[in-house]
């Protein structure tokens, strides 16, 4: 039989269930806003990419590029791998899914004899690569959230620096790929060397106009601003992935908390059923004792 003791314990465990759905359907709300500003960064970034990227390919039809340090190919002996994860959890798949693709590069250059450098964006990956005693050469954390221009040229101008000085051969960048709110690809690209092929097809830059300084120096300039501008749009992907994945992961726990909630109420509903039927035969038996 049902007690009094059993009644109140669902009633606790209910009011705490449904707590916990009120937080995380506040938690998938916030994801959601953020979801729509960082689309919102990716679309107000593109035309700066796209811009400059055509102003390289217009440089290059007249000078060339193939001499600047960053578009150099050498055999290579010792690789980069940039890997881009959330410092916070709640995500889902999220950091799961772009850490396998960080370990399979990672696996995939060792295994060729190739020494490999970590650099870590994220708490997230930080912890998980920490936890296996492979130590990152750099971290950085509260990037992922709002990734920000100055971030990412922090991020490439370590490896260019380092590649321009042939300390590394070629350089990884791991990052999540927002298709859109229900699709999240993680992805590996080579950001250096530089590929020159990237810059072909361009239409020569008309002469009436004046370079200061020159076509040649604008050009090198132009070219470690390209690799920023690759980063910072992998910081804006993966922020919008991230706060995709935490929608639906947030969603997910707000429709089982509500579904145990319903299932706990169905069982305080019988135990009171129990508990008022035992009461009535009690009092119906009493007076039935007494009538007789």
């Amino acid at each position: 039989m049902a007690g009094s003791g059993q009644i109140r314990q669902l009633k606790r465990r209910i009011r705490s269930v449904q707590s916990t759905q009120k937080i995380t359907r506040a938690m998938e709300m916030i994801a959601a806003s953020r979801i729509m500003r960082a689309q919102a960064r990716v679309r107000a970034a593109r035309p700066y990419a796209e811009q400059i990227h055509e102003v390289i390919k217009g440089l290059a039809v007249s000078n060339e590029v193939r001499n600047h340090p960053l578009l150099t190919v050498r055999e290579p002996a010792s690789v980069a791998v940039i890997v881009n994860t959330s410092d916070r959890g709640l995500a889902g798949a999220y950091n799961a899914n772009v850490l396998k693709v960080a370990e399979r590069t990672i696996r995939d250059e060792e295994s060729a004899g190739r020494s490999v450098d970590l650099y870590v964006i994220g708490a997230k990956g930080a912890g998980y690569f920490a936890y296996r005693g492979r130590r990152p050469r750099d971290v950085w954390e509260g990037v992922s959230d709002s990734p920000t221009v100055d971030a990412a040229s922090i991020v490439a101008e370590q490896v260019m620096e380092r590649y321009a000085d042939e300390e590394l051969d070629r350089v990884w960048l791991v990052y999540t790929d927002f298709k859109s709110s229900l699709t999240q690809v993680p992805v590996r690209m080579e950001l250096l060397p530089v590929k020159p092929e990237e810059f072909g097809g361009g239409e020569e830059i008309s002469p009436e106009f004046l370079f200061e300084p020159s076509q040649a120096e604008l050009l090198d300039r132009l070219i470690p601003r390209y690799v920023e501008a690759k980063v910072f749009h992998s910081l804006l992907e993966s922020s919008a992935s991230e706060h995709a994945a935490r929608q639906r992961a947030m969603k997910s726990a707000t429709d089982n908390a509500k579904e145990v909630a319903d299932n706990l109420s169905r069982i305080m509903n019988a135990a009171r059923q129990e508990q008022i039927t035992t009461e009535i035969t009690e009092i119906v038996g009493g007076a039935e004792a007494l009538g007789s």
